[in-house]
Order: structure tokens, then C-alpha cells, then sequence
């Protein structure tokens, strides 16, 4: 049988890129987003391309709407074997000028959105095993200047990895994170003015600001389902056009026995003692 594999933010950009692959490999694509025409549109494509789909309108901060989908998407299948937490927004504002709205949306979404979205699939993957791919971010990695509300979901989403990659293990049940970079509407504004500030300054724009597209982002992922090894697992994947970096799990970097101690240790690697 063909899996059955519910992605959610799945109208445009990196979600879209990855219904059209998985659509075109066998899968069967459950396409969900919040506006029932660019849903449509999705399905239609990938019905088009020889693919099976259904699409179903739901916004993932929506707990009970959540729950509906699951349902709607077990009746006629029984089953998912791959859910892709992808559904994303910014409102991105320096931490001081950050309404409480801006701050709630961007986590409810995100944080929120990708548990409740675990939580209603895990009865039905649990009793066939599957796959759950999260999206993180270099903003949940390392942190973003006036992304305070984006980077602290982004890094809520690895903690929930984690734990539940070790979790769910017995239940051959893999959870891992991706860190996507690839231009969509969702980051090329944030392009366009890195672009426009450095080129006021005579600047190239660093290397780091280069970005893939959303279909690498989607090969990934169709080539990391492929794998079949159990012990690929709460890892970190950062993909950006062809390069793939893994990254490893924070680990203690030094500790001493007394405070003293603690700060003058900090103090040498610094070369300011």
C-alpha cells in the first residue's frame, strides 16, 4: 500500500515543493493549509502528475480543527504513515516593540501547531510505524536579531524532537528535524532587504544569505523517507540547494568545580585573564 503522508503548510513554498515530490513518488498526500482554493490547486497538480491526493482546510493552531483533519484523513485510509509539521508564519519585531499578539500567533502556529499535530497522529502511526518531520530553523539554532518570538519556537520544536525521537523509538516511529534554507514568500522579503543593506554599503551579500530553492528542500526529504534505517533519529538536517549539514545535539562545553573556578576558565578562553 501506498503511505499515506499528511503535510501541513502545504499550499506554497517548501510544503508545496514537497506534496509535488512526495505526490510524484507513490505517496499518498494529504495537502493541508488554511485557504481551500490554494489547497484545491495543490491537489489538482498532483492529480495531474499521475499522483493521489485530498486536501483539507485547517489552521494547525486550531486544536479541535486539527482533530477534525486527522479524522477526515483516517476514515477513507486507516492510517498515516508520514506526517511533515511545515505550517509557518512570521511577525518578526524587535523584542521591546513585540505585541503579545505577535508573540502568541507566531508560537501557536509553530510550537503549538506541530504538538497538536503529533499528538491526534500518533494512535493511528503507532500501529504502523512512520515517520515525523519537523521544521526548525538557523533562528532556533543559533537565534535571529527581531525574530525573538520565531527563534524561541523554532528551538521549543527541537526540544520537542528530542524527546520524542527517543520517546517513540520503540514504536518505530523516527523523529527529525529539518532546518530549510530556500527562497519562498516567506523569506525573500527578509532577501531582499539583506540585498538592498548591503548593497547600499558596497557589500556582496554573505554566503551564508545564499539560499537553495524549496525543491532541494523537498528531494531531501523524498531521499531521508527512502532511508530505512531505525537508528536515523532525532538528528538535525540543514539543507540548503545541495549541501546537507548534520548538526549535532548541544553538549556540555566545560565545567569546574567551584565558581571561582567556572569564571577563571571562562576568563582563559576568552584571552582576557
Amino acid at each position: 500500500m501506498n503511505k499515506v503522508a499528511l503535510i501541513t503548510g502545504a499550499t506554497r513554498g517548501i510544503g508545496r515543493s514537497i506534496a509535488m515530490q512526495l505526490g510524484k513518488s507513490g505517496y499518498i498526500v494529504v495537502v493541508n493549509g488554511t485557504k481551500q482554493v490554494l489547497i484545491d490547486e495543490v491537489v489538482r497538480e498532483i492529480r495531474q502528475a499521475g499522483g493521489e491526493a485530498l486536501g483539507y482546510a485547517a489552521n494547525v493552531a486550531d486544536s479541535v480543527a486539527v482533530t477534525a483533519m486527522v479524522d477526515e484523513v483516517i476514515a477513507p485510509y486507516g492510517r498515516i504513515e508520514v506526517l511533515i509539521a511545515n505550517a509557518g508564519i512570521v511577525q518578526d519585531q524587535k523584542c521591546q516593540r513585540m505585541t503579545d499578539e505577535q508573540w502568541k500567533t507566531v508560537l501557536d502556529v509553530h510550537l503549538n501547531g506541530t504538538y497538536y499535530c503529533i499528538q491526534r497522529v500518533l494512535p493511528h502511526m503507532r500501529e504502523t510505524g512512520g515517520d515525523i518531520l519537523l521544521m526548525t530553523s538557523a533562528a532556533g539554532l543559533a537565534g535571529s536579531v527581531g525574530q525573538v518570538n520565531y527563534s524561541a519556537a523554532k528551538a521549543g520544536i527541537l526540544g520537542m524532537m528530542w524527546t520524542l525521537a527517543a520517546e517513540l523509538k520503540r514504536d518505530q516511529i523516527r523523529v527529525n528535524a529539518i532546518s530549510p534554507a530556500a527562497l519562498t514568500d516567506m523569506t525573500r522579503p527578509i532577501i531582499d532587504h539583506l540585498k538592498e543593506k548591503h548593497a547600499s554599503r558596497n557589500e556582496p551579500l554573505p554566503d551564508f544569505w545564499r539560499i537553495g530553492d524549496a525543491e532541494a528542500i523537498a528531494s531531501f526529504v523524498t531521499a531521508l523517507l527512502r532511508e530505512s534505517d531505525a537508528d536515523l533519529t532525532g538528528e538535525i538536517f540543514a539543507v540548503n540547494g545541495s549541501k546537507v549539514t548534520k548538526w549535532e545535539k548541544p553538549a556540555p562545553a566545560f565545567s569546574e568545580n567551584s565558581i571561582e573556578a567556572f569564571f577563571a576558565a571562562w576568563h582563559r578562553q576568552k584571552g582576557t585573564e
